[in-house]
């Protein structure tokens, strides 16, 4: 039989645009569907709740918001994913958890999502995500398997991801005569001179555990510290990290009362309730400052870069969201985290009082946030080994220098023992769980 070559054409486009027409819509396949996220309650998260609906209303895709107090968002997330298939489409992580998720094999590389024509938007532009949050909450597997690398693979998308920038109020720095400071030294003499007059200088964490941790990391990394080196040599009694304790020491003696009691939220409002002059953390103090349930101060905020001591060096954690392997809705997942971290939805994110995560969204509302604008600038000296983001961190944070740096804040012992009996601390943890077997392998060749 002879084919009519034109009829066949013809029959040919009509399937093509058929073809397209089905899959005009990216979101149709899935509609109906119902994933499950599992994420902190924290006010960024409690702010996207209206975007999530709105995901829902275009795609039609339900979601399930299980929110838990971030301190019990590990347990019930590992329970999950490790079984063979679990409740989570979506899961959200502080930065610290994601290298023992990918070792324990609980994340979907996203890599296989991002190769799907179908699934990823081509506007979505991933170049225009802060590269300091994208590789701090979502690349595992670089340099020493946390750090950015050729051996590094994508495993989630930051959301809720922070740096820090300083705060300052306009009117006591008037009053009193002093320049915005721009280096450590002009922090700490700024400081003196706060207390001097009877004004309370720099708030900060200081409870003990990782809240006093987190506070002595702000300060060691522009002060060129590290944790460890790049062979996992400990080196929390360095001159640096010394220098760091001192300063924190310093704050204790010139900030408001309490601060060996602080957590982030109380440092925070000794700011907001106008009894510190300072707050040097994260950058999530300025929507808390524009916040009139929770602010005193409400224009009478600057904000400025965190200082430079040896080196830049700010902040880099917060979360990050990824798809567990045992996911049962993989690719409404991806959409999900697609929809929720878009130039639109970011944007969407700031109207709503949440934290941008891309350059064009800070860039684009500086006019009406003036704290965005240093952000971008500070991001760049974002430090991405600000803190080893291994499995054995919770360990050292909160039993090791959680317990050291209590000792720093609270008593006038000297610095340099405390921090020389920490480091040798380190040390064992590393070598009982095997950091050192390369370099003892060949030491013994």
């Amino acid at each position: 039989m002879t084919l009519n070559p034109m009829k066949s054409l013809t029959a040919g486009v009509a399937a093509a645009f058929f073809a397209a027409a089905a899959f005009a819509n990216p979101y149709e396949k899935y509609e109906g569907t119902t994933i499950v996220v599992s994420w902190p309650a924290l006010s960024h998260f409690a702010a996207a709740e209206t975007l999530v609906e709105e995901f829902t209303e275009e795609t039609g895709i339900e979601v399930e918001i299980d929110a838990l107090q971030y301190l019990k968002l590990r347990d019930r997330q590992i329970l999950e994913m490790s079984k063979a298939e679990g409740e989570y489409d979506v899961v959200s992580w502080v930065v610290m958890w994601k290298g023992e998720y990918v070792s324990k094999g609980l994340l979907t590389p996203l890599s296989e999502m991002f190769t799907s024509a179908a699934l990823v938007d081509p506007l979505y532009d991933i170049d225009d995500i802060a590269d300091a949050y994208l590789q701090n909450g979502g690349v595992v597997g670089g340099r020493k398997g946390y750090l950015p690398g050729r051996s590094g693979a994508l495993y989630g998308i930051p959301f809720g991801a922070e740096t820090s920038i300083l705060a300052y109020r306009k009117d006591i720095f008037e009053e009193q005569g002093i320049e915005v400071p721009t280096t450590y030294d002009e922090l700490a003499a700024a400081m003196t001179q706060l207390h001097e007059a009877g004004i309370p200088a720099l708030t900060s964490r200081g409870k003990t555990g990782h809240q006093v941790t987190a506070a002595w990391l702000l300060h060691l990394a522009p002060m060129g510290g590290k944790i460890f080196d790049d062979q996992w040599n400990p080196q929390v009694n360095s001159p640096e990290a010394v220098k760091a304790a001192e300063f924190l020491r310093h704050i204790a003696k010139t900030g408001p009362v309490g601060v060996e009691t602080f957590g982030f939220g109380e440092a925070a409002a000794a700011f907001l309730q106008g009894d510190a002059a300072m707050h040097l953390d994260s950058l999530k103090i300025a929507a808390m400052s524009r916040n009139p349930s929770l602010s005193k101060i409400d224009g009478n905020v600057g904000y400025a870069l965190h200082p430079v001591g040896s080196r830049c060096g700010s902040e880099t954690g917060g979360f990050a969201m990824g798809i567990p392997a045992n996911a049962p809705n993989r690719e409404a997942a991806f959409l999900f985290i697609q929809y929720m971290t878009s130039k639109a939805g970011d944007q969407h994110m700031v109207e709503l009082g949440g934290d941008p995560i891309r350059i064009s969204t800070l860039k684009n509302n500086a006019d009406k946030f003036p704290d965005y604008l240093i952000t971008a600038e500070q991001l760049p000296c974002a430090d991405p080994d600000w803190r080893p983001l291994i499995p054995e961190w919770n360990e050292i944070n909160i039993d090791v220098l959680g317990q050291a740096l209590t000792q720093v804040l609270t008593t006038d012992d000297p610095i340099q023992p405390i921090m020389d009996e920490a480091n040798e601390k380190l040390r064992a943890i590393m070598e009982r769980e095997g950091y050192y077997t390369w370099a003892n392998y060949r030491a013994d060749k």
